[in-house]
């Protein structure tokens, strides 16, 4: 990473397990020089993650996120590519201290932000196929199919995003395995109150962020 004064960064750190601290890697990110450290902690409801929300929310041009290992931001490739792309399109930067090549303010990183999304593709896809796979059997073996499992606050934003830029109903259903109903809900915002995108806005109301 080329260090620029201009260059705000800004830390966050994440534990998943109850009973792990925080200290080593707010150790570190202080030491790299990380002005604000956003701290998320192993709890009952950890898939919605506030403090990432909140530090999107807060997040300005030209700052930069910074983690110590990858694993620190998400826990899927989709995720990561997501959050990354998120991060990217309000014209911030990301870099991970224990993988340099992560850092998108260089050519190396926008190239790993560009494969990230096609190894994003193919998970989604994999996972369409082995849902789909699994309701097949289910339904042979005669067993009923229950509610489908809880989609990430993430998929939850990207879905919105999709439906904004005009994707058809059955395309991002396809893509996200899950029905046209509930990409339809989703859009006009019946979930608003758990998806992604509104965490943020109240993120941003809370701390008074236009």
């Amino acid at each position: 990473m080329q260090p620029e004064i201009t260059r705000r960064k800004v830390g966050y750190a994440r534990v998943s397990t109850v009973g792990q601290t925080l200290e080593l890697q707010l150790k570190t990110l202080k030491e790299f020089g990380c002005r604000r450290i956003y701290r998320e902690k192993a709890s009952g409801a950890d898939a919605t993650r506030p403090e990432l929300c909140k530090l999107l929310a807060n997040l300005k041009p030209g700052q930069t996120v910074v983690v110590t290992r990858l694993d620190r931001l998400a826990r899927s490739t989709f995720d990561l590519f997501s959050i990354v792309k998120t991060i990217t399109d309000r014209k911030a930067q990301f870099y991970s201290l224990a993988e340099p090549w992560t850092d998108t303010n260089t050519s190396t990183g926008r190239l790993m932000l560009a494969v990230l999304g096609g190894l994003a593709d193919v998970e989604r896809d994999l996972i369409r196929t082995r849902t789909s796979e699994g309701r097949a059997r289910a339904i042979k073996q005669g067993k009923r199919m229950g509610r489908p499992s809880q989609i990430t606050d993430l998929q939850k934003h990207k879905i919105i995003e999709r439906r904004k830029e005009g994707e058809s109903l059955k395309s991002i259903a396809a893509a996200f395995g899950i029905s046209e109903s509930t990409v339809s809900r989703l859009a006009r915002g019946r979930d608003s109150h758990h998806h992604y995108g509104r965490k943020i806005e109240k993120a941003r109301k809370s701390y008074g962020i236009s």
